[in-house]
């Protein structure tokens, strides 16, 4: 929206040709969405309170998490407000990306309300129900997929790529629906796993989503791809602005989120951006470095299937406790001590996915 007004300005004042710049706006929206959640944070924590929409602790969970019964939720809302307002003030509206993972965003986040709103207001509701969940998941990232198959000009936009090698890209024709589908959900749910203690999903959002706005802005380059060996997608670029808006409202959210947390994310925000972040990947043509990338959030997807598989199979549990991050709690490390350790693996993974564009 406001790149149209820099543009009019700069008829009589050349400076403001300096908005035009990608990554100038994508600081911009950096710095609008983190400003958005230092202002409205607050309120929005005070206006939970009063309506006294707190987190309900279950009851087979690690006991040193019934302090935090009460604690304000569904503050992942915050987010997406951020997200969404500032992408739509600094990104380029005529970019059909932006619009659906935008969509994205906001579809994901109407079912992680409705669960939440299920959670709090409905006596003994665990929320929606599993499959009604996946269902309207499946729905949501469905649309997006057959958009971006039927909309896809050059072979590269529906090949998957083979990071670490060489000239590797494989075309996967009809195949590109399901597996596509696959990432977008998985990723959904696989935050909304991780998102267990105060700040352990939010950080490694930010960064995946910091390293994914570099892989939106280097494909979208025609020179820089063909110098990288990477698919040019036309476009996608501007979804750096939306990763730098999705970073700074993830730092703005974590101010009130860190140990302890004053809010929680709830499934609104989780499910929000694990979908977001999934159909980034996607468009980017960047799904198995997301994979990397993202470790965190499958070390705590696979505990839970490892878990649930081997007791059913066996009768044992392997974990102490699934998802990951409650084993190592209950082995007694401090919640603040996982966090950390997460992040930092996460970091290290980030790094490692990065490098997938010069070794090949």
């Amino acid at each position: 929206m406001l790149l149209y007004l820099t543009k009019w300005l700069a008829q009589y004042d050349p400076s403001f040709n300096v908005f035009g710049y990608l990554t100038m706006r994508a600081i911009l929206g950096a710095l609008t969405a983190l400003a958005i959640c230092f202002v409205v944070g607050p309120l929005m924590i005070k206006h939970l309170r009063v309506r006294q929409i707190g987190e309900k602790v279950r009851d087979y969970g690690p006991e040193t998490h019934l302090l935090k019964a009460g604690t304000p939720t569904m503050g992942g809302a915050l987010i997406i407000i951020a997200v969404a307002i500032s992408t739509l003030l600094w990104a380029n509206l005529t970019n059909h990306y932006v619009w659906l993972v935008v969509g994205t965003m906001l579809a994901f986040g109407a079912i992680g309300f409705v669960d939440d709103y299920k959670k709090l207001y409905v006596d003994g509701s665990e929320g929606i129900a599993p499959r009604t969940k996946l269902f309207w998941q499946s729905v949501s990232a469905l649309v997006v997929v057959i958009i971006l198959y039927t909309s896809a000009e050059t072979p590269a936009e529906t090949s998957l790529l083979i990071p670490y090698m060489k000239d590797v890209l494989i075309p996967m024709g009809i195949f590109y629906v399901p597996f596509t589908y696959f990432v977008i959900v998985g990723s959904s749910n696989s935050v909304n796993l991780t998102d267990g203690l105060d700040g352990l999903a939010i950080m490694p959002t930010v960064l995946v989503a910091g390293a994914l706005g570099v892989f939106a802005y280097v494909t979208s380059n025609v020179n820089f791809a063909a110098y990288l060996d990477i698919p040019f997608i036309g476009g996608a670029g501007e979804l750096m602005v939306f990763c730098a808006a999705m970073c700074g409202a993830g730092l703005g959210f974590l101010w009130f989120n860190t140990y302890p947390a004053q809010v929680f994310m709830g499934d609104v925000g989780a499910l929000a951006l694990g979908g977001a972040l999934g159909a980034i990947a996607v468009i980017v043509r960047q799904e198995l470095v997301f994979l990397v990338m993202g470790g965190v959030f499958v070390m705590e997807t696979v505990s839970v299937i490892l878990q649930v598989a081997s007791f059913k199979l066996t009768g044992k549990r392997i974990f102490r406790m699934a998802p990951l991050h409650h084993h190592f709690e209950l082995k007694g490390w401090p919640e603040p001590k996982v966090i950390v350790r997460f992040w930092i693996i996460t970091v290290i993974l980030v790094l490692v996915g990065l490098s997938s564009l010069k070794i090949r």
